[in-house]
């Protein structure tokens, strides 16, 4: 009886795992390339969960900055790791062209979503809307007495020599956003960069205290009061004032430049139901509200709502400033931007 007993337990034991390991085997993973820190927290901790509860899948990031996304998905192009990416909109531009990206499908989620958010013919979409225009530092304009900054010429004004951070535009975004705006106030275009080249170092340049290659250190260099003004995003503005860190964002009154974060369905993927599923969601009023709430991450879907009053003032300000932005022609940038980023490093931050 005992070993009756024994037998049975054991069967009972053995249908048990077995029994998981059909559970587990059911659960497929998705694989989401995307910026690391705030986005990686926010769309881990908010966003999945309840995607991953209702379509029984887990949902990992794989974390890195756009160029790093576009060169693992472009390594594996023929035998894609990932299904969806997450990247900054001249980057996704590249992947674009590079025949990474599978076409949305329309959907609910899709035909909500805002024009200026939808890339190449729905082959990318915005799931973040930024843009880079001024910010400074308050606590530093409020002892002098200045008044807040208005153009993107304010870089250029002599009270701030020394005072200015910038970018540079041979790694980061903002540093180019802000370059392609000088040229053009200067009277080129994304075709015609000599303006910008010509008068840079006789005008910004002179005031330039150091050129950074991302945006890490400006908290640091407002702190100890070496920075006035910079190149920033809205977005960036409000995670430093969340830290205490005394800033303010000023729109420019030549206009912001467009700055998204996209989303592309990675073409022929393991799981290609399962993605356009996910990346339908993710444009979804529900998935951008919780993104807001948790990571101040800016919906490009017009229904997403704010927690609060505040955070609903914000988002307010933000569609206000969308009105003046400016979108580049990344086909152009995308081009000649090698050639950009060596003449950046020879004659400007040299």
């Amino acid at each position: 009886m005992t070993h009756l007993r024994t037998i049975l337990c054991s069967g009972a034991a053995g249908l048990a795992l077995l029994s998981a390991g059909t559970a587990s085997a059911q659960t497929k993973t998705l694989y989401v390339g995307m910026n690391g820190g705030n986005f990686e927290r926010t769309f881990t901790q908010a966003v999945f969960p309840d995607f991953e509860k209702a379509n029984d899948v887990k949902v990992v990031v794989v974390p890195g900055t756009s160029s790093d996304i576009l060169a693992k998905a472009t390594a594996a192009k023929d035998n894609p790791q990932m299904h969806v990416i997450f990247l900054d909109d001249g980057v996704m531009n590249r992947a674009i062209t590079a025949g990474l990206c599978e076409k949305f499908q329309e959907s609910p989620e899709l035909g909500e979503i805002a024009k200026s958010a939808r890339m190449k013919d729905d082959m990318a979409v915005g799931v973040d809307m930024g843009m880079t225009g001024l910010a400074y530092n308050k606590k530093m304009f409020d002892e002098e007495g200045w008044a807040s900054p208005t153009s993107w010429m304010d870089l250029a004004d002599p009270k701030f020599q020394d005072k200015v951070v910038f970018q540079s535009a041979s790694a980061s975004t903002y540093g180019l956003h802000a370059f392609l705006m000088f040229n053009r106030i200067q009277g080129g275009d994304e075709s015609n960069v000599e303006p910008g080249f010509t008068k840079f170092g006789e005008t910004i340049g002179q005031n330039v205290l150091e050129f950074i290659p991302n945006s890490a250190k400006i908290s640091e260099m407002v702190q100890t009061g070496e920075a006035a003004i910079f190149p920033l995003t809205p977005t960036a503005v409000s995670t430093l004032q969340e830290k205490g860190i005394p800033v303010e964002y000023a729109q420019p009154k030549e206009g912001s430049v467009v700055l998204m974060v996209t989303q592309c369905i990675i073409a022929n993927n393991s799981e290609p139901e399962l993605s356009r599923k996910l990346a339908a969601y993710l444009l979804s009023a529900d998935a951008q509200s919780k993104a807001l709430t948790a990571g101040n991450i800016v919906p490009s879907n017009p229904n997403a709502k704010a927690s609060t009053p505040e955070a609903e003032a914000k988002l307010a300000a933000f569609h206000d400033y969308m009105k003046t932005a400016v979108t580049l022609d990344w086909d152009v940038i995308n081009a000649n931007r090698s050639e950009w980023n060596a003449r950046w490093n020879r004659t400007i931050e040299r």
